[in-house]
């Protein structure tokens, strides 16, 4: 049955793309950021409505209401695609921190190019960390909030990753919030594996935490706690031990 589903879910997926495709990404470019975000985000909300209906997921989404006013910087755990569609609809206009060769998808790639993501080369770390700092404050100066996922990959489910601090650094210099968000999508639509998983998804969005006056490891070390804790309760898969601290380079791409 899930095998069904999954097929049933990929192609409405698939034909969503394509149409909205043909349709939105002509007419994309000459609108204005706010409006075409509200088009092409149109596919995003069908995708979320359809992988529910599809692939029989029950939605739990919690703390809406704690979104501030104005932009912030959105770190959340990366498990699966799920919540890089879903997390463009919580607060849009949205910048996400993302890798390059995504924009080269047909259709998806392109309609990504028009949404002013930070398109990171994963091969050079160093100046992709300079990208993400000096864009991430721009995008946030503009008027739009920024999504990081600070693990910088997926991470399968009952797995764990240490977070780099690129979303805590650009928040604590533009003076914005950092708003964590934690989610077991991964357990539904596995990251590495095309057939869906029925059941509850749920997902978390927790208070703004101030960054004025504060530093971005010490940001980091709060938003890294309550993510995993929120984890903890939400999770199907049990949750790894907190790995022992060391050194790490930092990898700031999605």
């Amino acid at each position: 049955m899930n095998v069904l589903r999954s097929l049933l879910f990929y192609a409405g997926y698939f034909l969503a793309m394509l149409v909205c495709g043909v349709l939105f990404l002509p007419v994309s470019p000459l609108l204005p950021l706010a409006k075409r975000y509200r088009l092409l985000n149109l596919y995003n909300h069908f995708i979320i409505a359809w992988f529910r209906l599809a692939c029989g997921v029950r939605y739990d989404v919690r703390g809406r209401e704690r979104l501030p006013e104005g932009p912030c910087v959105i770190l959340a755990n990366h498990q699966c695609e799920w919540e890089t569609v879903y997390l463009q609809l919580i607060k849009p206009p949205v910048c996400t921190v993302l890798k390059r060769e995504l924009l080269n998808i047909p259709l998806f790639g392109w309609g990504l190019r028009l949404l002013h993501p930070i398109a990171l080369d994963r091969s050079k770390p160093a100046r992709a960390m300079r990208q993400v700092l000096s864009q991430g404050r721009t995008r946030l100066e503009e008027g739009l909030s920024v999504l990081i996922f600070p693990e910088g990959t997926r991470v399968a489910p009952g797995s764990r990753k240490r977070y780099n601090k690129s979303g805590a650094v650009i928040a604590c210099r533009a003076g914005r919030p950092v708003v964590p968000v934690a989610h077991n999508a991964g357990e539904r639509w596995p990251g590495r594996h095309w057939v869906k998983n029925p059941g509850r998804l749920s997902l978390v969005i927790g208070e703004p935490i101030e960054t004025v006056g504060r530093s971005p490891e010490e940001v980091l070390v709060e938003v890294e706690a309550w993510i995993e804790a929120r984890l903890v309760e939400i999770s199907e898969v049990p949750r790894p031990p907190v790995p022992e601290a060391a050194p790490a380079a930092e990898k700031p791409m999605a």
